[in-house]
């Protein structure tokens, strides 16, 4: 009979998708944090962590390291930064526990957000709509011309090698584009041309698709400023779904004042919400959805059957599923 563990969740799910957890964790000790915490926040720290073998959901960091007791944490996102940090990792692999994102769920929307946002720009569905919203000229004569294709032979540039940026080389591979990717430790088994960081100058002028999907840490904090978006190719386009933070925002308002960038499709921003009268939302081709990239209607029960296909895994001491280390 398997081991009967603690398990530890402070996410916030509808009922029935608790209802399932509940059952999907029978056998064990289920303990529901009174206080839950978003995939954009961590909690604080809880009382009922601390008898916790198995943490689900987003549990406060410093906590994670001081529980000796605690082998394995599965966090409902798929960014972790905030538990990104030498400490925790050394603390964690120092007891023989482990960390798992979900990744395996938020890729496959993110992607085809990526791609959505691809097709519109290239097919003007943005400024289509706008007519529609607002004079409704009929603009074939302005739009007809723009309209584009995502041509063989386009360099898409893809900040970051995670699981979105392969989904994304997956789907564009029908369109026979030219994928190159950057990334802090190129394997040198990926499947497309990857370099590393200090390769990025390089590329930027080179690329007609920039699709950053970048996470928040140090090394990325405006990797994205002035200088690079001076370095880009003068109509290039500019994907964001990783995180606003990467990007300098008032560098990307006078690139698109400018012209340079020819269009900017943000899922992310800084700050987030964005302020009604920050100048993103008036900058020229630029068009915004808030942080929905990932989101999707079976998102919260794809979360908890993610846990509990890795729960088995950890059961039979088999590899998990999104282990980041």
């Amino acid at each position: 009979m398997a081991e009967r563990l603690t398990i530890w969740c402070n996410a916030e799910f509808p009922e029935a998708v608790t209802a399932r957890l509940i059952e999907g964790t029978k056998g064990h000790r289920l303990l529901i944090d009174r206080e839950r915490a978003s995939n954009l926040g961590s909690g604080g720290p809880s009382a009922e962590m601390g008898e916790a073998d198995v943490a689900f959901g987003q549990p406060n960091p410093d906590q994670v390291i001081q529980l000796q007791g605690l082998r394995w944490v599965h966090l409902t996102s798929a960014g972790y930064t905030r538990y990104d940090r030498d400490d925790l990792r050394a603390a964690l692999l120092g007891r023989g526990a482990r960390l798992t994102n979900s990744s395996s769920v938020f890729d496959e929307p993110c992607a085809q957000h990526l791609l959505a946002f691809m097709l519109a720009q290239a097919r003007q569905l943005p400024a289509s709509l706008a007519d529609q919203l607002g004079e409704r000229t009929w603009v074939y004569e302005d739009l007809r011309p723009k309209t584009r294709l995502l041509l063989p032979g386009q360099v898409v540039l893809l900040l970051g090698y995670g699981a979105i940026s392969r989904r994304l080389a997956e789907l564009l591979a029908p369109f026979r584009m030219n994928l190159v990717a950057i990334r802090r430790a190129p394997m040198g088994n990926e499947p497309i041309p990857t370099y590393s960081v200090a390769e990025l100058e390089t590329w930027l002028p080179k690329a007609d698709h920039i699709v950053n999907a970048l996470p928040a840490s140090p090394s990325t904090t405006r990797l994205l400023d002035a200088r690079a978006l001076a370095l880009v190719k003068p109509g290039a386009q500019l994907y964001n779904i990783g995180r606003g933070t990467t990007v300098d925002q008032e560098a990307l308002v006078q690139a698109l004042e400018s012209g340079r960038l020819a269009g900017a499709y943000l899922d992310v921003t800084d700050p987030e919400p964005l302020p009604s009268g920050h100048p993103l939302w008036r900058a020229p081709n630029c068009c915004i959805t808030p942080h929905i990239g990932g989101g999707h209607a079976e998102e919260y029960p794809n979360l908890v059957e993610h846990f509990l296909d890795n729960l088995r895994r950890f059961e039979a001491g088999d590899p998990l599923i999104d282990r980041v280390f």
